[in-house]
């Protein structure tokens, strides 16, 4: 069985590959000032994945993958590869920061090879959120190193800060024909405060800090207001009280008849969570675990939801007229997995079309995600 299931991912990886090239080659000929300009899109499509969370062992497949010689993260991401790339904007969740010079480490307190930054803009990610209970892992150091390590590959980030300045400075991208708004911010830091005289370094929750830096966002320029939530109660499939709360009142909040929020990304729980429409908004209490090793749940057994996730994809469509909210024409959830054995991210759907024994993964994430009626405001699993 693990034989198998590793000549799937690796058949996977190499078909995902060549795919990716063509994509590449198809953009760069579009681009070519001999070909006329398409009209302009009205919609853009947004991904959005859960945690990565290194520990020893994924470092160690990431080492192996680079024949010992650093680390190489693109091909334990290429198996998503195809969704993610096919995006126009594609955000990630970093749930750890950096070391370097082989200072790294895998847990409880996490370091992990800034090699990571560069696999997730070749897998054709845009921005990260960073804030996240281990944002403070390795105080100030870590957050310089870490969106240090993004800057170098061109891939943004959200939710921590360097200096006061950029804590304050709005992290816009473009997104096809609209420019989005990435907000990001945690319920804790697991109990390490941050250095003298930078409370700023992590944004934490605060519904009324979130709702202010959400306006100042659409004075910004922001089409779409997108906020990154590291919450929730680990291990529990239910969104608990408080992500319900906050989520009602987050999507309620209107400046001039429009929402300040128009999309809420959940990740910490380690497992998958629902998605829902609030107020008409979507809210995805929790991703999930895109890469994480094997985990144990608080009752000390291991515990394989860890390693299950949703990649979300949201097609956004303009609006008849300038100021009006930018409205979720399709939305969509592809169900994922770490493959512990292979060391690959899978395409569930992908995986088992391809012969993969793991359907009841996918039924029991794809159950999950539409637990609190989402199927009935469209959302679908996507291919």
């Amino acid at each position: 069985m693990i034989a198998r299931r590793r000549q799937v991912a690796l058949a996977l990886t190499a078909l995902l590959t060549a795919a990716a090239a063509c994509q590449a080659q198809a953009r760069h000929e579009s681009a070519s000032p001999a070909r006329p300009a398409p009209p302009a899109a009205r919609d853009f499509t947004l991904v959005a994945s859960g945690d990565i969370l290194p520990d020893t062992s994924v470092m160690e497949r990431a080492n192996f993958d680079a024949n010992g010689n650093g680390f190489d993260f693109l091909p334990m991401l290429s198996g998503i590869q195809s969704v993610v790339s096919r995006a126009d904007l594609a955000l990630c969740h970093m749930d750890t920061v950096y070391g370097e010079n082989g200072d790294y480490s895998g847990g409880p307190v996490f370091k992990s090879p800034p090699e990571i930054a560069l696999g997730l803009t070749a897998t054709g990610y845009d921005s990260c959120s960073t804030a996240s209970a281990h944002a403070l892992d390795d105080g100030a150091a870590g957050i310089r190193r870490t969106l240090d390590a993004m800057d170098g590959t061109g891939l943004r980030h959200a939710g921590t800060a360097r200096t006061e300045d950029e804590a304050h400075t709005v992290t816009l991208l473009p997104a096809g024909p609209a420019k989005v708004a990435h907000l990001s911010y945690a319920d804790s830091t697991n109990g390490i405060v941050p250095p003298p005289g930078q409370p700023w370094a992590v944004g934490l929750i605060d519904e009324g800090r979130i709702l202010a830096d959400a306006r100042a966002a659409r004075k910004a320029g922001a089409d779409v207001v997108v906020v990154s939530l590291n919450w929730g109660t680990e291990w529990q499939d239910a969104p608990d009280e408080r992500q319900v709360a906050l989520a009602q009142r987050l999507t309620a909040s209107r400046t001039g008849g429009r929402p300040d929020v128009d999309l809420i990304l959940g990740t910490h729980a380690h497992v998958p969570q629902a998605y829902e429409k609030v107020n008409g908004t979507w809210v995805v209490y929790g991703l999930g675990d895109q890469i994480a090793g094997e985990m144990t749940n608080h009752e000390g057994a291991r515990d394989q939801r860890a390693n299950q996730s949703t990649l979300a994809r949201f097609t956004f469509t303009a609006p008849a007229h300038r100021g009006e909210r930018w409205r979720v024409r399709r939305a969509e959830f592809v169900p994922q997995m770490y493959d512990l054995d292979a060391g690959r991210t899978l395409d569930l759907n992908q995986a088992i079309a391809a012969g993969a024994e793991l359907t009841s993964v996918r039924d029991r994430i794809r159950d999950v995600t539409l637990s609190r009626g989402a199927a009935k405001d469209g959302l679908v699993m996507g291919q």
